[in-house]
């Protein structure tokens, strides 16, 4: 079968490819490849060259790469790739979990003020987000710097190498920093800052929703085993793009669960938090994606269980216990410093119970998440089903979990890999001039299983709040020991 799509995740830990039928969605090919992050006390890097090089293995095992037709990248965001005038790596890619900018984020913020951020750009500076890489690298590595003819993106990084072009996609430059989802365009009083310092020529050119990044040049597609005419779209971040491949209608809630924890929904207005908890984002489609982070998810309730040799789903109600498990500090509700908190034990209590709690703990973070998106988005339906996708929503706990403490009707889309799929979502709608969204209700991504609600456990919600609240009140709790 001939004029297939691909949609590519490029992730932190590895590149995935999915070979799809742009007339129903099947998946008719599957490839991956794992990339070398290194790094530590802070450092996340990655050779941008690594994704180049896992994209092609990744291709390779689909077994479907001549058959392809258009293909877009979806990836990581915020990670900081400095290019010298050829196009080559200037250094290894800083990524988005590396956290040595910090203190650049804060003078960022201390610069241009909350009010500037949260109004112009729709978020507030931490360091995840590119604009502060930047800065760190100016004052760490000057001459790297210095020698800097183009940053990207990771997606556009593989989309530049795939078409020769510098180009980008509204939802990945809305999590840089230097891009205005208000204005729609760079910003100016940003990249002319004294600490910044950076000309707009050096930054990709942002393409809209269906807009092409170009093809395939002829000599990449020989190398790749690709056809020549082989169409690219625009490419995304990964949680625009899981957005995407969704088909999202404005207002539904969905929370991801992997190591960390995403929740966001797509809206028609922009979010400006000048708590910085939600983080104003541009969609894949025109749209917004006001989104919230959490750090301890599903890696976080694993880790109780293998500190009390459960098996992850080995539990039984919480009763007095409350465990908040914050190993990793928590970004929400933003306590950065705070350690894991264990409270409420008895001398009856059980293992199980402790176990329970930690889920209970890390779930409310992300339903406090989405009341906060309720606030700063078109808003949230009472009603409206709560949409679980990644790796924690095939489990039964996490299931029972969310649907006790939110109330809401659950959905577990069968779909997986959402992040290739919503880019192959988005190279079918580039060849054939569709809608994105169109083309993944077709697909009938958000086919599954569906719960029903039950009702709210107020009272362990409270509880819960209670002890975070408490938590976050005293120093020697939420500042740990550091």
């Amino acid at each position: 079968m001939a004029g297939l799509v691909a949609g590519v995740d490029c992730s932190t830990q590895s590149t995935k490819v999915l070979v799809v039928d742009p007339d129903d969605g099947r998946v008719l090919g599957t490839g991956r490849a794992e990339h070398v992050v290194t790094g530590e006390r802070g450092a996340r890097e990655t050779d941008p060259r690594v994704w180049w090089s896992a994209l092609g293995t990744a291709l390779a095992a689909t077994g479907r790469a001549a058959d392809i037709r258009a293909i877009a990248v979806g990836g990581q965001q915020h990670g900081l790739v400095a290019l010298d005038r050829r196009g080559e790596p200037l250094r290894p890619s800083m990524l988005w979990n590396d956290t040595r900018s910090g203190p650049q984020a804060r003078a960022l913020l201390d610069a241009l003020g909350e009010d500037f951020w949260a109004d112009r750009i729709g978020l507030r500076p931490v360091a995840s987000f590119t604009v502060t890489k930047w800065v760190w690298l100016r004052e760490n590595e000057p001459e790297v710097a210095k020698a800097t003819a183009a940053i990207r993106l990771p997606h556009d990084y593989v989309t530049q190498r795939l078409t020769g072009d510098g180009v980008t996609d509204r939802g990945d430059a809305s999590g840089t920093g230097w891009w205005s989802g208000t204005s729609g365009a760079y910003e100016t009083a940003v990249l002319e800052h004294p600490i910044v310092a950076l000309e707009q020529e050096v930054l990709p050119r942002v393409l809209g929703p269906v807009e092409t990044a170009g093809e395939v040049d002829d000599a990449v597609a020989a190398e790749l085993g690709l056809g020549n005419g082989v169409v690219v779209g625009p490419g995304t971040g990964d949680n625009a793009a899981a957005a995407l491949g969704l088909g999202l209608d404005a207002g539904q809630p969905v929370v991801s669960l992997g190591t960390s924890g995403t929740a966001y929904a797509v809206s028609g207005r922009q979010a400006h938090d000048r708590t910085g908890t939600v983080a104003g984002f541009a969609d894949a489609t025109g749209r917004f994606l006001p989104l919230a982070a959490t750090l301890n998810c599903t890696l976080a309730v694993d880790r109780v269980a293998s500190l009390l040799g459960l098996d992850r789903d080995d539990v039984e109600p919480s009763g007095e216990v409350v465990f908040l498990p914050y190993f990793d500090g928590e970004r929400t509700p933003n306590l950065p410093r705070a350690s894991g908190t264990l409270l409420g034990l008895r001398h009856e209590t059980r293992p199980q119970e402790v176990l329970m709690a930690a889920y209970e703990g890390a779930a409310l973070s992300l339903l406090d998440a989405i009341e906060a998106i309720d606030g700063q988005s078109d808003g949230i339906g009472p009603d409206v089903p709560l949409i679980l996708i990644g790796g924690g929503a095939r489990g039964a706990t996490w299931r029972e979990v969310f649907a006790r403490l939110s109330g809401r009707p659950l959905l577990i889309p069968d779909a997986e890999e959402l992040v290739a799929l919503g880019a192959a979502v988005q190279a079918t709608a580039v060849l054939r001039g569709e809608d994105p969204v169109a083309v993944a209700r077709r697909w009938a991504t958000q086919v599954g299983q569906r719960h029903d609600p039950v009702v709210r456990d107020d009272a362990r919600l409270a509880t819960i709040r209670a002890v975070r609240e408490a938590v976050a009140a005293e120093p020697a709790l939420s500042e740990g020991n550091r």
